[in-house]
């Protein structure tokens, strides 16, 4: 395995950059520093350490640009993409930062006595971040880990790793001190396994394929480490006949397009009312050929190109050409280019209907009622989000109920706020990300009881 990493840019296909890849010493050296460094990071005054990541959000926002440009490049987002990513960053830094002055425990009634709770830092927290949203995703483990007085290695993808070395820049220029947030590019099998297997490390964050989040934990597991794990999905969107369709269909394309289909909530399964199956095609199919495929730096562009050549090969691996459906168009030459595709006339069961394609694929199945509709949305290993369209209120609420996923949305495709809580159900992970609590879930919880009771002799 060579020790250095190519970084190509996806929609020519040129290398872009070459970065150095870390060993299992580097690991080693890098728990090292950050165990050194957390414990005076730790014992900062709470407002000390809010100002500090402040300080690092505002170094963020003052080169969105610049990142976000450059996470065009690396991972051929849309240029308006980018500049979303970039801003949450910036944004889950300012969030956390809100909450490390917020961090409190509890004063517990006990009997002869007070009884209070502390939450307390673990230590060095491993994240483990995915080349589909190369920013946000590891600010998602990351921010919220720093906030709590931890540090942080990042292991960037392989593919990935320039955001993440340039925001590592960026915390030292604001004052974060050495050692608190490390990046280390590098292979899976090589930096991740040794961030896993390090007994110094307290807790693993990782995004990625279910297989290898499974692998993760197993390993974890050896040390009792602490592991969040965010994984895969199959996403249902539900239109019922009731619903706006014109609104369902509209809104329908970049569902499953959006970072051109590379992302784990994409609603990639859209399950449509045997009623309004053939008038939702009939809206759905210009929505799909009005999407704009091509230069991901180009303002107008509606979807970049996939990843890399071999995500290339398994999008095709799904798709059938002589298979029933709506094309869009993509480039063709120099580039990993997948055209917006719509499968309908397929089996339920079919690989395409319940794998995670993880590119700009997504197939048609028809119900006939509710029921059906829940049976259809809950028939796959994952549960990460999905959506449901119709005017009853009831019917909204009862299939919320029903459907096993953790992130739901009601005529709308929203998924993932940094303020509200993210996860999956069934093997689209374990624990939750993001949110109110999201620093707790890099915390011990220590119990202190303090007697109140007189330990006075008698008097003399």
């Amino acid at each position: 395995m060579s020790d250095q990493l190519q970084v190509l840019n996806p929609a020519t296909e040129e290398v872009i950059a070459t970065v150095p890849a870390a060993t299992a010493a580097d690991v080693d050296a890098a728990v090292a520093r950050a165990s050194k460094a957390q414990s005076a990071w730790a014992a900062l005054a709470p407002g000390e350490r809010a100002r500090m990541l402040r300080r690092f959000a505002v170094a963020v926002d003052e080169h969105l640009e610049e990142l976000a440009r450059l996470e065009v490049r690396e991972a051929g987002h849309t240029v308006g993409n980018a500049r979303w990513e970039a801003g949450n960053v910036r944004d889950l830094l300012d969030y956390a930062a809100g909450g490390v002055e917020r961090l409190t425990g509890r004063q517990i009634p006990v009997p002869g006595g007070l009884n209070i709770t502390i939450l307390e830092p673990l230590g060095v927290v491993g994240v483990i971040a995915p080349w589909n949203f190369p920013m946000p995703i590891a600010a998602w483990g990351t921010a919220p880990a720093l906030a709590a007085g931890n540090a942080v290695i990042l292991k960037p993808a392989e593919t990935t790793p320039l955001t993440a070395l340039r925001l590592a820049e960026l915390a030292l220029e604001a004052g974060l001190p050495e050692g608190v947030f490390q990046v280390l590019p590098g292979h899976g099998p090589v930096a991740g396994n040794a961030l896993v297997e390090h007994p110094g490390v307290a807790k693993i964050v990782f995004t990625g394929s279910t297989a290898v989040g499974k692998q993760v934990w197993a390993k974890g597991s050896a040390l009792l480490k602490r592991v969040t794990l965010e994984l895969g999905g199959k996403s249902p969107n539900i239109v019922f006949a009731d619903a706006d369709l014109e609104a369902a269909a509209a809104a329908a394309p970049m569902s499953f397009l959006d970072n051109s289909g590379q992302d784990c909530c994409a609603r990639t399964r859209i399950l449509v009312q045997r009623s309004a199956y053939d008038r939702f095609l009939d809206l759905l199919a210009p929505a799909i050929e009005a999407v704009t495929v091509g230069d991901p730096a180009d303002e107008k562009t509606d979807m970049g190109p996939l990843i890399s050549k071999s995500q290339l090969e398994r999008v095709r691996s799904y798709v059938d050409q002589g298979a029933e459906g709506i094309r869009g168009k993509a480039p063709e030459g120099p580039g990993f280019w997948f055209p917006p595709t719509v499968l309908t006339g397929v089996d339920a069961h079919a690989r395409v209907a319940v794998e995670e394609v993880f590119g700009p694929v997504a197939v048609v199945l028809p119900f006939e009622d509710e029921a059906e509709a829940v049976a259809l949305a809950n028939a796959t290993d994952y549960g990460l989000s999905g959506s449901i369209w119709t005017r009853d209120v009831g019917r909204a609420l009862r299939v919320s109920q029903a459907v096993r996923a953790g992130n739901l949305s009601v005529n709308s495709h929203s998924s993932v706020r940094y303020w509200t809580p993210f996860g999956g159900f069934k093997q689209s992970g374990i624990g939750r990300e993001l949110g109110p609590d999201a620093l707790t879930a890099f915390t011990e919880t220590k119990n202190v009881f303090i007697s109140t009771e007189s330990t006075e002799g008698p008097a003399q």
